[in-house]
C-alpha cells in the first residue's frame, strides 16, 4: 500500500453541486481551493433540478413580493432576516451564473431586445423563474463543471468521501475550530488528509434516509452528520418534502412524474382501479403536494399496497406523447405504454427543508467551518421550501460565504501538523452484508414511522430501532476497516436520529411535519432545535 497523502490547502469544499462549485469559483482568484466529490464531479442533486431558480427580473414584480410569497410557503416557520437576505441578493446571483455561461431560456421582445424568459410556480404571485428548459440544474451543473476545471487555483477529488471534521477537540486542543477533515480515496482504499485554513459543507440534503426518493444516491446526510460530531446545532431537521408521485420501478427508482399531468386530466387510483382523491379534498388530484402525498400515504398504509396507480390513458395518445413525451419515453423503456394502461407511483423524499445552523455569512458554530446549501438551516425555507428558491439559496450563500473567507484568511495561521489517521487494529469485515441488511431496515422504518404522516407512537418505535442501530454500526466501525457503505450508514444513521428527535419536539402539524396526535398548529411556533452533548 502507497503512504496516505497529505494535502494542505487555504480552503476545502466538501461537496460538488451548485453551492460547492460556486464558491470554489467565487474564491480561487484568492485562495488554493480543493473540491472533494463523493461520486462523478456532475453528479448529485443539482444535476436533476428540473424547476429554475427564483429571482425579480420583471419590473412588475418586487422584492417585497418575494419575500411575502416565501414566508407565507414557509408556513411561519422563516427566519425574516434570512428572506429578505436571499431576495435582496437574487438578481445579483443570477447574473453571476448568467455570466459564467449558464444558458437561460431568452426570447425576443416586441421591441427588439432580447429577455429572459420568467416561468411562474406554485406558491409564486410573479413571473420570476429564470429557467433552461425543463433541465436548469443539469444547466447550471455542466456550466459550473466547465469553469472549475479550468482554473488553476481548484484541485478537485474526485470520488473521495470525507469521514470526519478534524476539531480543536479532536486534537486535544482547547479552540473550538476546525483545521480540515480525514478522506476516504475510493479508488486506493485508505484515508488521506487534508487541512485547510477554512472548510465548507456543500454536501447536500439527507433524502436517502428514506426507501423512495427522488434524489441521486450521493444524498445521505453526511455533512449534517459530520457537523453534528463536530458540535454543530442543527435545525428543523423534521421537515423533509416529499413529492407526490414518483416512478415505483426498480429500475428507474429516482424519476419523477410531474404534477402536470395531473394538471392535463390524471387520475390516482387504489390498485383495484377506483379514484381516491375525490374523498380526501375538493380539489381531487388537482389538490397541493402535501395534502396529496398524504392522501396517497394513508391509502398505501391502510391496504398494505406497495403503490398506487396514476392514470392518463384515458386521454388521446397523440395528446399524452406530445405533452409527456420524457416521461412516456422513459415508462416505455421500463414496459409501461402510459397511452394504455396506468403508471405505478409511490410520494419520494425530495428536499431537507432544516440542517446545519448557520448565520448570513454560512458560519456554522465552529470556527472556519461553513455550510451552504441544502445541508445548511439558514431560516429561508421555514416549515416548507417554496419552488426554485433552493438552487437560489445554493448561489446567494456561496457569494455571501466567499466574502467573509477570504476577508478571515489573511488573518488564519497555518496549523500545527495534523495526526495521520490509524486503523492499524481494524481488520478487514467478512460480513458486508451487515450493512447492507442495517441499510434496508433503516430506510423501511424510517419510511414507514417518520414519513409523511407521523404519530408519537410510531416516533417512539424509530427512535429505539435507530438506537440499536447507531450501537451496532459503532461497534462495526470500530473493528473494521471503513468503505463506502459504511460511511455512508453510518451519516444516514446519525441524520435519521436527528430527524426523529426534532420531530418528537414538535407538539404540532405545520408545513411538512404533520402528526395525526396534533393536528392543530400552535399559536407560538419555533424552530426545533438540537444541541450535540458537549
Amino acid at each position: 500500500m502507497t503512504q496516505p497523502k497529505e494535502y494542505l490547502c487555504d480552503v476545502l469544499i466538501i461537496g460538488s453541486g451548485a453551492a460547492g462549485l460556486s464558491l470554489a469559483l467565487q474564491l480561487a482568484d484568492q485562495a488554493k481551493v480543493i473540491v472533494l466529490s463523493k461520486g462523478p464531479l456532475r453528479e448529485g442533486s443539482t444535476l436533476y433540478a428540473q424547476g429554475g431558480i427564483a429571482a425579480v427580473f420583471d419590473e412588475n414584480d418586487s422584492i417585497a413580493s418575494h419575500v411575502n410569497d416565501t414566508l407565507i410557503a414557509g408556513a411561519g416557520l422563516c427566519e425574516p432576516a434570512a428572506v429578505q437576505f436571499t431576495a435582496e441578493h437574487a438578481k445579483e446571483a443570477m447574473e453571476w451564473l448568467i455570466a459564467q455561461g449558464v444558458p437561460f431560456d431568452q426570447y425576443l421582445d416586441t421591441d427588439g431586445s432580447m429577455k429572459y424568459h420568467l416561468t411562474r410556480e406554485g406558491g409564486h404571485s410573479h413571473r420570476r423563474i429564470l429557467h433552461a428548459a425543463d433541465a436548469t440544474g443539469r444547466a447550471v451543473q455542466i456550466t459550473l463543471v466547465d469553469q472549475v476545471k479550468n482554473h488553476p487555483n481548484i484541485q478537485l477529488l474526485e470520488n473521495y468521501n470525507a469521514i470526519d471534521l478534524l476539531t480543536g477537540k479532536k486534537l486535544g486542543l482547547d479552540a473550538k475550530r476546525c483545521y480540515g477533515a480525514y478522506v476516504w480515496n475510493k479508488a486506493a482504499s485508505q484515508v488521506e488528509t487534508i487541512q485547510a485554513k477554512a472548510v465548507a459543507l456543500a454536501t447536500g440534503g439527507a433524502s436517502k434516509v428514506y426507501l423512495y426518493t427522488s434524489n441521486p444516491d450521493v444524498a445521505s446526510g453526511d455533512g449534517i452528520a459530520m457537523a453534528w460530531r463536530a458540535g454543530c446545532r442543527v435545525a428543523n431537521m423534521e421537515f423533509n418534502q416529499f413529492h407526490p408521485t414518483s416512478l415505483y420501478h426498480p429500475a428507474a427508482p429516482n424519476f419523477l412524474i410531474t404534477e402536470a399531468m395531473r394538471g392535463e386530466g390524471a387520475y390516482l387510483k387504489r390498485p383495484d382501479g377506483s379514484r381516491f382523491m375525490p374523498d380526501f379534498d375538493d380539489r381531487a388530484e388537482l389538490a397541493p403536494r402535501d395534502i396529496v402525498a398524504r392522501a396517497i400515504d394513508f391509502e398505501m398504509k391502510r391496504l398494505g399496497a406497495n403503490s398506487v396507480f396514476l392514470d392518463i390513458s384515458h386521454q388521446p395518445k397523440d395528446f399524452i406523447i406530445e405533452h409527456f413525451p420524457t416521461i412516456y419515453a422513459k415508462c416505455l423503456s421500463v414496459g409501461i405504454d402510459i397511452t394504455k394502461e396506468a403508471i405505478p407511483v409511490v410520494p419520494a423524499a425530495h428536499y431537507t427543508c432544516g440542517g446545519v445552523m448557520t448565520n448570513l455569512n454560512g458560519q456554522t458554530d465552529l470556527d472556519n467551518l461553513y455550510a451552504i446549501g441544502e445541508v445548511a438551516y439558514t431560516g429561508l425555507h421555514g416549515a416548507n421550501r417554496m419552488a426554485s428558491n433552493s438552487l437560489l439559496e445554493c448561489i446567494v450563500f456561496a457569494q455571501a460565504a466567499a466574502r467573509h473567507i477570504l476577508s478571515e484568511l489573511v488573518s488564519t495561521q497555518p496549523t500545527l501538523t495534523l495526526p495521520a489517521w490509524d486503523d492499524s487494529r481494524v481488520s478487514n469485515s467478512d460480513e458486508e452484508v451487515v450493512i447492507t441488511h442495517n441499510w434496508h431496515e433503516l430506510r423501511l422504518f424510517m419510511w414507514d414511522y417518520v414519513g409523511i404522516v407521523r404519530t408519537d407512537k410510531r416516533l417512539e418505535r424509530a427512535l429505539h430501532r435507530v438506537e440499536l442501530l447507531k450501537q451496532e454500526i459503532h461497534d462495526y466501525y470500530s473493528h473494521f476497516r471503513i468503505s463506502h457503505n459504511l460511511l455512508e450508514l453510518r451519516n444516514l444513521v446519525q441524520v435519521s436520529e436527528l430527524i426523529i428527535r426534532c420531530a418528537m419536539q414538535r407538539k404540532e402539524s405545520r408545513g411538512l411535519h404533520y402528526n395525526l396526535d396534533y393536528p392543530e398548529q400552535l399559536a407560538d411556533s419555533k424552530p426545533s432545535i438540537l444541541t450535540p452533548q458537549a
